[in-house]
């Protein structure tokens, strides 16, 4: 049976919270498009023109953190935006909840940021403001998804860095964190001052109704320009990444909503979906490594890609090795794998690495960092590609801030274009897909794990080398777990989504049915906050976004913070008793009824379509 399983209940308990004596304390945070208001103009840009906007949901846990953390230990929260004049809005927000002040970065001169370029001028802002003990910021942007931001502010101004924190404690100096991971979590510890980014379970976020924002005193919020901060250069001009094609990615519904006995509305689903090809498992060969970059570190002069190999993820490094060998064969160049902590180096030749250097020491990702921007040095590199998780994003945005280079981050396709790594990244939720470029000397991309295919294994023994890892350590591992493999559901050709109205006991009802299509689970935020699923299962706006052949919603709803992931799906299907639920308007195929009498109808309907298909017949 597929991997259906429920999580560890991810309760954790409170951490202790002292304070020796007050703390300053900043929040960044961004204004963004709310979702449902969000509308693309033909050439696939953000029509912003009346467009509603809001406080971006991770930033709201920052200040919220950050309000709460000033007022137990007497100290100050302010808060920092970068952005238009009506950005003011989330500042004016963000101190009706109870910050002290904000600043805003307002100047046309940072017009076209990208995330190097804003962090610059978060980061000058902040060392100009004086030294903070802690810096809040957001996970990530749900209109980017990128996470860059923070990493690459913190290597700028000397910080450690801490990501996805859904739990904190604190006594004197010292703090305590539980670390929300891709799919699994960490217990460190680390000493002020220092920066985190937050993740959306850490606290209660703050929400201000826009009459109290409207009463907040207009002596509170500075406007700072980007003279103030120095030459820059700041906005496009400082911008290592430009962005050229982007495509609308288009995806109109059938909404065929069945009515009538549940035998009826299955028979015709199963009709519906054969026309469709949903019910066809899709054919997909291995990608070939090219034999242009086979012979070594010593053999194809054009340059050299190399490919971070996260400890643990050995499937996602070779999706990586794949594709960076199918590039360095279009420049002449060759594959670099560096690996890190215990990795074993097997293999990674089969999957496209020309040469392979070991480094040894904690694979600490900020000590990682910095080792690989000192074996660099001694390396001539052309591009660094590595995994779009927490690990990935941290070492590649510290290596962005160090190098001045453009990173593109949670790219789902690598081509080379005239000599150019161009990078296909999706923003806004999958609603478009843009082509982005780096203008700096080296090109740094984070790929989404699951996304591209395996490479078929070639016949290769690489170069082997050995770096040591220099331990700084200033975020102290105490311990990790897994519960669940990043890449699964970007993977998954079909996948089942189930909402609060299956309870976890119920799953293995859904056994029959996953068997037969293959599919893997989904579940909605409610589902992941109650612990009846990884985390790494959520899909939706905070969570993931996916493209199966088939998905197949059960008892959930439908609304947009979840079916926005999904988008992207050949074919949806949805089951509720419901018949006004909003899942019925995003579907393809839509089945009436209490889902513990249709799963088993429609399982027991595919069983037979499939053995019609094979031809098969009676019950064996």
């Amino acid at each position: 049976m597929p991997s259906i399983v429920t999580a560890m209940s991810g309760v954790d308990e409170v951490p202790f919270c002292r304070f020796d004596r007050p703390l300053r304390i900043a929040a960044l945070i961004k204004q963004i498009p709310v979702g449902e208001s969000m509308t693309l103009g033909a050439e696939g840009r953000l029509v912003r023109e009346g467009i509603e906007l809001e406080m971006n949901a991770y930033c709201r846990r920052a200040v919220s953190k950050g309000v709460e953390w000033a007022r137990a230990s007497g100290g100050t929260c302010t808060v920092f935006t970068l952005g238009p004049p009506s950005a003011e809005d989330v500042l004016r927000e963000a101190i009706a909840w109870g910050a002290d002040s904000g600043l805003h970065l307002c100047d046309p001169a940072f017009s076209g940021s990208d995330t190097l370029a804003t962090a610059r001028a978060l980061a000058a802002a902040l060392i100009r403001e004086g030294e903070f003990d802690l810096v809040l910021v957001g996970r990530n942007s749900l209109d980017g998804d990128t996470g860059q931001v923070g990493p690459e502010i913190a290597q700028l101004v000397g910080l450690p860095f801490a990501t996805g924190v859904r739990q904190m404690g604190i006594e004197g100096e010292d703090l305590s964190l539980t670390l929300e991971h891709d799919d699994g979590a960490e217990e460190v510890e680390v000493s002020l001052p220092v920066l985190l980014s937050v993740a959306e379970r850490l606290c209660e976020p703050c929400k201000v109704p826009p009459p109290s924002r409207a009463e907040v005193a207009a002596d509170l919020i500075r406007v700072v320009t980007s003279g103030e901060l120095g030459h820059g250069p700041w906005g496009q001009a400082g911008s290592p990444t430009w962005v050229g094609r982007t495509r609308v990615m288009h995806h109109e519904r059938a909404n065929k909503v069945l009515s009538g006995a549940v035998a009826e509305q299955v028979a015709e689903a199963i009709s519906l979906l054969t026309e469709r090809g949903a019910l066809v498992p899709a054919v997909s060969d291995p990608a070939p490594v090219s034999s242009a970059a086979t012979a070594g570190v010593s053999k194809g002069n054009g340059g050299m890609i190399a490919v971070l190999i996260e400890p643990e993820r050995l499937q996602v490094g070779a999706e990586l090795l794949g594709a960076a060998a199918r590039l360095a064969a279009v420049i002449d160049g060759h594959v670099h794998a560096l690996v890190f902590g215990n990795t074993h180096v097997e293999g990674l030749g089969a999957s496209g690495a020309d040469a392979v250097t070991a480094f040894t020491g904690v694979p600490n990702a900020e000590d990682v960092a910095a080792a690989v921007l000192e074996w660099s040095r001694e390396n001539l590199i052309w591009a660094v590609v590595g995994p779009s998780t927490s690990f990935g994003r941290e070492v590649l945005g510290r290596m962005a801030a160090a190098l001045g280079a453009g990173l593109v981050g949670d790219a789902i396709g690598l081509e080379i274009v005239d000599r150019e790594l161009v990078a296909a990244k999706p923003a806004f939720s999958g609603a478009l897909v843009a082509d982005i470029m780096c203008t700096s000397d080296v090109r740094l991309v984070s790929v989404r794990p699951g996304v591209l295919p395996l490479p078929t294994p070639r016949d290769h023994v690489p170069d082997q080398y050995s770096w040591a890892i220099t331990p700084r350590s200033r975020v102290r591992c105490v311990s990790q777990r897994r519960d669940d493999d990043v890449e699964v559901l970007a993977r998954a050709d079909v996948v089942i989504g189930v909402g609060a109205g299956v309870q976890p006991d119920e799953y293995v009802e859904l056994g029959s049915l996953a068997a037969l299509l293959g599919a893997e689970l989904a579940a909605t935020r409610k589902v992941t906050d109650k612990g009846w699923a990884p985390r790494a299962r959520q899909v939706g706006i905070t969570g993931r976004s996916i493209a199966p052949r088939l998905y197949v919603a059960v008892g959930l709803s439908g609304k947009f913070n979840h079916m926005v992931g999904v988008r992207s799906a050949s074919s949806i299907v949805a089951i509720n008793e419901d018949p006004d639920a909003l899942v019925f308007s995003q579907c393809d195929v839509g089945i009436v009824g209490d889902w513990h009498v249709v799963v088993p109808a429609f399982a027991a309907a595919i069983r037979q379509e499939q053995r019609r298909a094979t031809g098969v017949t009676g019950n064996g």
